[in-house]
């Protein structure tokens, strides 16, 4: 077998490419069938292969360490140090391929024969089958997921918050992703504080509480007192992770390409790319301190929503430390009083509307993960707003974008609408504007027609009707697809989505119409800071 040249590892940064992989990754599937299977199995195979070949990477280092005798003893330990830690790292890259990539394998495998073996079923029993495929290999991704952790993990975690992307099977067994991570022991904890700030724990504080409040797959959260007695909560990175993210992010575009033909016709290299950037940015906190404390600014004229404090001093890009915040999480108290007090049910649920309003149309940077765990309710009523690290900047052409957008939507100009939405970047297989129409129809029309014919008792739609909607729209996108949409769109989808299953489910009395006109008879506002 004829294998490609190894990485080449130079200079301070020996993260190898995965070259092989990124190849295959890149590489269109045309064909279907079986003879589509088979092309995906090897490409699985030969990446393996051929990424594990890259190991001979480290015979490459290790006479680049042997030169470096000519150049002093402390070149050699440099080398040496390089070449001992580039050692240590392949075996857990190799067994992280190998169980990922063979958990995807027969994914993919599954769905590329389901078409053969469905044609031997009954009509009958077709759509139950199909089902129990759907969960039998959600079960598999899940699995994984809990045992590889890290990026693998979070980019479950993402993917269980888009019924658009996947059937709902996938949906629910993903979901118990959003609450699971393995805790971090304590010494490793403990040995990254040390490690960013130089200091032993007891010297950086006053008490340090071993025990997490919470895991997640980036980070976990510990509650601390401060020397001068603040009580603050201390979100500590995973160890290791800029060594797999690359990894990762590679297998989830060679998984998604391999069954593409399986989803809905959407432009998914979009997704994916969106999924790659957040999940990337997740693991630099110092960028997540400058984005919390910009929607904080934002948020100050914004009534009952805030967000904790930064400690600057003890945050790095490993380690964000904020105020402590004591409160209930947001579906929790929603829960208490739904029935039996609705004006405050519908207060926070008004607030927290506005909130994206304004951090969207006049902020131009906002929170993007808003699910039910990222906001805890005070015992002032107040919403705060957690965990900063998926958060998308609009910029000033999109913003007055959307904005003129939702203006066209209340008077029903529909070529405006049209127009707009093709200048932001969507664009439809066809060229025309029918399936753009027919999707902010399904989010706006209702609002559209509150505003104009105001009604105390039309209330919310029912789940049923929602459905027809989505199977309407999903026919339209069958007919027609969206082949190209702008990446921040995914993140406001995302979060005006999750937004969007709380109002059904809660049911609250919200003015929206009064909400959007506050904004949309005014002119719209320069962002207030740079994003």
């Amino acid at each position: 077998m004829k294998h490609p040249e190894p990485v080449e590892v130079s200079g301070k940064d020996r993260t190898p490419s995965w070259q092989p992989l990124n190849d295959f990754a890149t590489q269109k599937q045309k064909d279907s069938g079986l003879k589509a299977w088979i092309a995906v199995v090897e490409g699985c195979i030969r990446a393996i292969e051929r990424t594990a070949w890259q190991g001979r990477g480290l015979a490459d280092q290790a006479i680049t360490a042997c030169k470096a005798f000519g150049r002093g003893a402390q070149a050699v330990n440099e080398e040496m140090q390089l070449l001992a830690d580039e050692a240590r790292r392949w075996p857990m890259r190799l067994k992280r391929l190998t169980v990922t990539g063979w958990m995807l394998t027969r994914v993919v495998a599954s769905y590329r024969l389901w078409g053969t073996r469905s044609a031997f079923l009954p009509a009958s029993m077709r759509d139950s089958a199909l089902q129990a495929l759907h969960q039998r290999n959600a079960r598999r991704f899940c699995e994984t997921s809990l045992e590889q952790g890290g990026a693998f993990l979070k980019i479950g975690q993402l993917l269980s918050s888009r019924p658009d992307l996947l059937p709902q099977a996938w949906i629910d067994e993903l979901a118990v992703l959003q609450d699971q991570a393995s805790p971090l022991p304590y010494e490793t904890v403990r040995q990254v504080l040390e490690e960013e700030f130089g200091k032993p724990v007891e010297q950086l504080f006053a008490h340090f509480d071993r025990d997490p409040l919470a895991a997640a797959s980036i980070g976990q959260v510990h509650r601390a007192r401060l020397l001068d007695g603040q009580e603050v909560a201390v979100k500590v990175q995973r160890p290791g992770l800029d060594e797999l993210v690359e990894l990762d992010m590679t297998l989830l575009k060679v998984f998604m390409d391999a069954v593409k033909s399986a989803l809905p016709p959407m432009d998914i290299d979009t997704i994916v790319s969106e999924i790659q950037r957040t999940v990337r940015e997740e693991l630099d906190y110092h960028r997540e301190a400058r984005v919390m404390q910009q929607i904080r600014q934002q948020l100050e004229t914004v009534e009952g929503i805030t967000t904790p404090s930064l400690i600057p001093g003890l945050s790095t890009r490993r380690v964000l430390t904020t105020g402590f915040v004591q409160g209930s999480k947001l579906t929790t108290v929603l829960d208490r009083l739904h029935g039996t007090h609705p004006e405050r049910t519908s207060r926070m649920l008004g607030n927290l509307l506005n909130a994206w309003f304004a951090q969207v149309l006049h902020g131009g940077l906002f929170h993007a993960d808003p699910h039910p765990g990222n906001i805890l309710v005070n015992e002032h009523d107040e919403l705060v707003l957690l965990d900063f690290g998926c958060a998308q900047a609009l910029t000033d052409d999109a913003r007055r974008g959307y904005f003129r957008v939702l203006q066209a939507c209340v008077v029903d100009d529909r070529q405006v609408i049209g127009d707009t939405l093709s200048q932001l970047g969507f664009h439809t297989r066809s060229g025309n504007p029918d399936t753009l129409l027919a999707f902010v129809a399904a989010i706006l029309d209702q609002v559209r027609d509150s505003i104009i014919n105001p009604s105390p008792q039309q209330g919310w739609p029912s789940a049923e009707q929602v459905m027809e909607q989505v199977t309407a729209l999903l026919a339209r996108l069958e007919h027609d697809p969206v082949e190209k949409m702008p990446g921040d769109f995914i993140m406001l989808a995302r979060v005006f989505g999750t937004l969007g299953g709380l109002f059904l489910h809660y049911q609250p009395t919200v003015d929206i119409p009064a909400i959007m006109l506050g904004y949309l008879t005014r002119p719209l506002d320069p962002p207030r800071l740079a994003a």
